[in-house]
């Protein structure tokens, strides 16, 4: 096994030992695929979330967020092109009855497995199908989304009206997606229910070009906000056959994970192809009028889409570090699932009671949590396992002076601290870096 597995091993171990990612339906076998976040994992999770929200709708007065329905109806996917085209070329062994996507196969023609005959290729569509109401027939057919950016596209005039919107502004959400992949894997990088953070920004026709190298200096920082190495970011443009027919330009920021260079976020820039196809089949007019010049027209549309578990997994895996004495994951401060853990040295002597009190000072605005168990190196060690950037130590000085002990994760110094000073102390560490 290579260094980069093992390491991919570990990772995957220690999501499961401290409750950060688990095997969905573990108890029932598990169910291919699927991952359950535990009670580290959600908290990590939601705090990214928070993190591209505010980046978004907050710092931007000119992005609305939405939260459109996973179902809707069933033509704004012949509208989107998915019913047609969201396919992958899908190939069975005929010996150890393995299936694989034609395309991942580079040419093989004989099964990676057992080198038995594979079969014709066929096209498989991606998306799930399920029924709306009682019968389970033709008429009644709905799909999962397999993508959020329909129900931005479809709700671009409503947001548009209530907003106030005026050209260029853009629409963000977050949500679920499905999606029926032959060859999932690679632990959360590919799944097939995943959560995507989507911003759809609408321009006009000429003014494309200067949007999209904006965002994607944009979207480029939000990952160095994230402390995210720089060495292992990098842009992928899309060239001749990868680039999507509704596609002028197509960037994908990359990150390389343990198994390799992979796409963390999209930016492309759709031109006025969706609008176009919802205008022509929902019989809608989606023209929008420029009142300054009297013109009418289709927006241009410049994406950013992130998947969320995909980002989760580039942040877990960055942050991971072995050290002689300690496992530490290196998350920034901001976003780790433990900000702040307070660890009396006794449970005695009135030094839980000192734990308490400023837990619930501190509760208010971080995740806190108290560690009484263990030697204090042990629950050092444990604090670091999860990335907690500082931990409080409460001693018998603490009785008689009201200080405290304040270790440092990264560098793992320690400074004494007046109890009333920790809030100011920790604050500039783990506030959101929002411009």
């Amino acid at each position: 096994m290579s260094t980069k597995d093992k390491t991919m091993e570990k990772i995957v171990s220690l999501c499961k030992r401290r409750g950060f990612i688990y095997p969905s339906s573990e108890i029932y076998g598990g169910l291919n695929s699927c991952y359950d976040y535990g009670p580290l994992g959600s908290e990590l999770k939601r705090s990214v979330k928070d993190f591209w929200w505010k980046s978004m709708t907050q710092t931007h007065t000119d992005i609305h967020g939405l939260d459109s329905a996973i179902l809707m109806a069933p033509r704004i996917w012949e509208a989107s092109g998915h019913l047609e085209n969201f396919t992958d070329p899908l190939v069975d062994c005929k010996n150890c009855k393995s299936r694989f996507r034609q395309d991942h196969l580079n040419g093989a023609t004989a099964c990676p497995k057992c080198q038995g005959e594979l079969t014709e290729a066929r096209q498989f569509n991606l998306m799930f199908k399920t029924f709306m109401g009682p019968l389970e027939d033709a008429a009644n057919t709905v799909y999962l989304r397999p993508e959020t950016a329909q129900g931005i596209y479809v709700n671009y005039q409503n947001v548009m009206t209530t907003a106030r919107a005026k050209l260029p502004f853009g629409i963000a959400q977050i949500g679920k997606a499905f999606r029926n992949e032959i060859t999932p894997g690679n632990f959360t990088f590919r799944t097939r229910e995943f959560e995507q953070m989507e911003m759809q920004y609408f321009v006009k026709p000429g003014e494309d070009d200067a949007s999209m190298d904006r965002w994607k200096e944009i979207r480029r920082n939000w990952y160095d906000k994230l402390m995210i190495n720089s060495e292992k970011l990098r842009f992928h443009e899309h060239q001749g056959n990868e680039l999507a027919h509704y596609a002028k330009a197509a960037y994908d920021i990359e990150y390389e994970f343990p198994f390799g260079w992979s796409e963390l976020e999209g930016v492309h820039n759709r031109t006025d192809f969706d609008l176009s196809r919802h205008q022509e089949y929902s019989g809608k007019n989606l023209q929008y009028f420029e009142e300054s010049t009297k013109e009418k027209f289709i927006p241009y549309i410049i994406e950013t889409s992130a998947g969320c578990d995909r980002s989760i997994l580039c942040i877990l895996c960055d942050a991971y570090s072995e050290e002689e004495e300690r496992v530490v994951l290196r998350f920034a401060p901001f976003i780790a699932p433990v900000q702040v853990a307070i660890l009396p040295l006794v449970k005695k002597d009135g030094l839980p009671d000192i734990m308490d009190n400023i837990a619930n000072k501190l509760k208010k605005h971080y995740r806190v949590a108290k560690d009484v168990s263990g030697s204090i190196g042990k629950r050092y060690r444990r604090q670091d396992e999860i990335g907690t950037p500082f931990c409080i130590t409460i001693d018998y000085e603490s009785k008689d002076d009201n200080t405290v002990t304040i270790r440092h994760r990264d560098s793992m110094q320690q400074e004494r601290i007046s109890i009333d000073a920790i809030e100011s102390y920790i604050e500039p560490a783990l506030a959101l870096p929002i411009d």
